[in-house]
Order: structure tokens, then sequence, then C-alpha cells
């Protein structure tokens, strides 16, 4: 899993300034997950960049005065449209990978079944994935990057 990055924060810092620097760091973070997130063979990237997205949410609503309302209000909604979908993904992969993880253990007569409720599991997520795509596209994550830069940018020192 990726870490988050540490941050050296000055007490003597304006609170505004910091919550900048906080936010500035942790979209970067999202953006460096964003490579190879809709590849259904490595579940891990998604996983990645959802647990990214929900620190850069985490920060935005902590430091939600620091910024002028509007542009943090439309921030966190697109941040939190990229965490819903990166969720619905997610919540597939997990599925996936729990029903895959008990196959040798089911009997004879039920492995149809289970494999027939994978396929139907893969095919929903090949639909979460084609969801989440315009989010992690060039555009998708150009408008999210200007739209964070313009909040951090809003700040008063």
């Amino acid at each position: 899993m990726a870490r988050a990055r540490p941050l050296e924060l000055d007490c003597e810092e304006p609170f505004a300034q910091a919550a900048a620097r906080v936010v500035a760091v942790r979209s970067e973070e999202v953006f460096e997950q964003a490579g190879g997130v809709l590849d259904l063979d490595d579940v891990e990237r998604v996983h990645d960049m959802r647990v990214a997205t929900r620190r850069l949410r985490a920060a935005l609503e902590v430091f939600a005065a620091c910024f002028p309302r509007k542009r943090h209000r439309k921030a966190l909604k697109r941040v939190k449209a990229l965490a819903d979908a990166l969720g619905e993904r997610r919540d597939l992969d997990v599925e996936i990978e729990l029903l895959k993880g008990v196959e040798d253990e089911v009997a004879e007569e039920d492995c149809a079944a289970l494999s027939a409720l994978i396929d139907e599991l893969r095919a929903r997520q090949r639909e979460a994935n084609e969801a989440l795509a315009p989010f992690v596209a060039d555009e998708g994550l150009g408008k999210l990057r200007r739209r964070l830069a313009r909040l951090v940018e809003g700040v008063e020192g």
C-alpha cells in the first residue's frame, strides 16, 4: 500500500498556509496513484488510489474553513465523486477476491453456481471500471488537478 508522505508543519506558519500545503501534498499523492488504476489484473492500484483519495478528502474536510467556500465545495464534490467511483470498483475487487479464495473449498455441486457468481461480479467490475475511466483519464485528472490548484492558490497567508 502506498504510504502517506510525511509532512513537516511549522507551528509558526499560518493555519491556512499549512492547510494549503497539506492539501497540495495529498492531491499529488492521488495523482501519483492514477497510473494503471484501470488494470483489472492489478487491483492494488485501485486500492492505493482510493486510500490516497480518502486522505485528500479528510484533509479537505478538516481544513474547510481555510479555503474559499465555493472553490472548496467544488473541489470536495469532485474528490467525493472520484472516491465513490473508486469505491464501487474496489468493492467488486474485494468480493471477487474473496470468492476466488474459497473456490477450492466449495462442494463440487456448487462450483458452477460460484463460477457464475464470479462471472457476474467480473461483468459488474468491468462496468464499474468504465464508470471510473472518465475520472482517471487525462481530462478528468486534469480538471481535478486544476480545481485543487485553484483551491490552494485561493488561500490567503
